[in-house]
C-alpha cells in the first residue's frame, strides 16, 4: 500500500529546512524553529504540514521581507552546492504568498528562482489576484526564459481554474490578459510547457467556449504536429460538449448521410456491473466522412432527473457505402465522485457532437447497499 501523501513532508523536511536556513543566516535559531514544528507535524495533513513550517519560518526569519527572501534564496540549490528542492519548498511558496504581498517584484523573483526545483504555481496566484496588471507584466517576460520550468510557470500559474489552487475570478470572467502569454508559448520546444498551455485554454473554454474556438481557428493555419495536438487538447471539453466550431476546427462537420444503429447487449445492469452495447455506422453518401463517435451516460439523480456524462469514443474514417461496427463495455462501479441511484438510465451515441441514437437501461441495486471508496448506490 502506498504511503499517505502527507508523508511527502515530515520531521526530516523540517530538519533539512532548519539546516539550510541556518547555513544562510547566522542569527537563525535552529533549535527554536524545530521546537515549533516537531511536536505537532505528525498530526497534520500535507498542506497543513507545509503551512506549519511556513509559519515557523515567519516567526524565526527577519521581519523585513527582502532580508528574509534573500535568506530563502540562498537555501535553493546552487551551481556548486546542494540545497532544498522538491516538497521541502512547498512551505516557501506558502511563506511568500502570505508575507510577500507588499513586495511584488521580490516575491515573484523568488518564486521564479525556486520553480526549477519544485514549482511556484501556487505561490504566485495571490499576487495575480491582488495586482493582476503588475503581476502579469512581470510573468509575461518569463515566456522567453531559457529555463522551461520558468516558462511553464508563466502558463500554469496563470490558469484561471488551476486544480487544487485558489481560483482567479477576474481571469475566469475575462481571460484576454493571459492570451498573449499562451500565444508566446504555443510552439514551445518542451511538451511539458505545451501541455500546460493546452490545459489553460481548456480552463478558459469552460467559461468562454467561442473565444477558445476562435483562438484555435486562428492558430491552425500552418500548424506543426505538436501545435495541432496542443490545439486539439485545448478543445477537448468543447469537443465533448459538441461545440460546432470546435468540432469543425478538426474536420468534424455535421453529418447528414451517416446513419447510426445502437444495440444494447443488456438492458439491466446490477451494480457494480457493465453495460455492453454495439454501434453500427453506415455512410450513405458519396464522400469519405470523418466521424467522431462519443457516448453519454445519463445517470439518474436522487430526484429522478437525469444528469449526462460524456465519454470519449473513437475517431473513424468511413468511405462511401461502407459500414462499420464496434462494441463497447461501459463499467459502472464505485467511484468517489458519484452516488449511483437505481432506476432508468440512458445511453446516447453522438456523432461529431450531435446525438444520433439512444436507448434506456435499468440500473438495479444489490440486496445490500453497495459502498466503496466513498461511493454508494442508494436504494429508495
Amino acid at each position: 500500500m502506498a504511503e499517505p501523501l502527507k508523508h511527502l513532508i515530515g520531521p526530516n523536511t523540517a530538519r533539512d529546512t532548519a539546516e539550510a536556513v541556518a547555513r544562510a543566516s547566522e542569527t537563525f535559531d535552529r533549535a527554536a524553529f524545530l521546537a515549533d514544528i516537531l511536536p505537532v507535524i505528525d498530526d497534520l495533513e500535507l498542506m497543513q504540514r507545509g503551512q506549519c513550517i511556513a509559519d515557523a519560518l515567519h516567526r524565526h526569519l527577519p521581519d523585513d521581507f527582502e532580508q528574509a527572501a534573500s535568506i530563502l534564496h540562498s537555501c535553493l540549490p546552487g551551481p556548486e552546492q546542494g540545497g532544498l528542492s522538491g516538497w521541502a519548498l512547498l512551505s516557501f511558496n506558502q511563506y511568500i504568498a502570505a508575507h510577500g504581498r507588499r513586495d511584488l517584484v521580490t516575491s515573484l523573483g523568488l518564486l521564479k528562482a525556486l520553480t526549477p526545483h519544485f514549482t511556484g504555481e501556487f505561490g504566485i496566484r495571490p499576487f495575480i489576484a491582488e495586482e493582476q496588471d503588475r503581476a502579469l507584466a512581470i510573468i509575461a517576460g518569463w515566456a522567453n526564459d531559457p529555463n522551461h520550468h520558468v516558462r511553464r510557470l508563466a502558463s500554469e500559474g496563470t490558469r484561471p481554474r488551476l486544480p487544487w489552487a485558489m481560483r482567479l475570478p477576474r481571469l475566469v470572467r475575462e481571460p484576454s490578459p493571459i492570451l498573449p502569454i499562451l500565444e508566446a508559448l504555443i510552439d514551445d520546444p518542451e511538451d511539458y510547457v505545451r501541455r500546460s498551455v493546452a490545459n489553460s485554454l481548456n480552463d478558459i473554454a469552460k467559461d468562454h467556449p467561442d473565444l477558445v474556438a476562435d483562438f484555435v481557428e486562428r492558430h491552425r493555419a500552418g500548424a506543426s504536429k505538436d501545435r495541432l495536438w496542443l490545439l486539439k487538447h485545448a478543445s477537448r471539453t468543447l469537443i465533448k460538449k459538441g461545440h460546432a466550431k470546435a468540432l469543425a476546427n478538426f474536420g468534424f462537420e455535421p453529418l447528414s448521410d451517416v446513419t447510426v444503429t445502437l444495440a444494447l447487449a443488456n438492458d439491466r445492469v446490477s451494480f457494480p456491473g457493465e453495460l455492453g452495447f454495439e454501434v453500427r455506422l453506415r455512410n450513405n453518401g458519396i464522400e469519405v466522412r470523418t466521424v467522431l463517435v462519443d457516448y453519454a451516460i445519463h445517470h439518474q439523480k436522487k430526484d429522478g432527473s437525469l444528469s449526462p456524462k460524456v465519454f470519449k469514443g473513437k475517431s473513424l474514417m468511413i468511405r462511401p457505402g461502407e459500414s462499420l461496427a464496434f462494441a463497447k463495455r461501459h463499467t459502472l462501479r464505485p467511484i468517489t465522485t458519484r452516488v449511483y441511484h437505481p432506476g432508468v438510465h440512458r445511453l446516447e451515441v453522438m456523432l461529431n457532437g450531435v446525438v444520433q441514437a439512444g436507448a434506456d437501461f435499468e440500473l438495479t441495486a444489490l440486496q445490500t447497499p453497495m459502498t466503496g471508496s466513498g461511493a454508494t448506490i442508494e436504494t429508495r
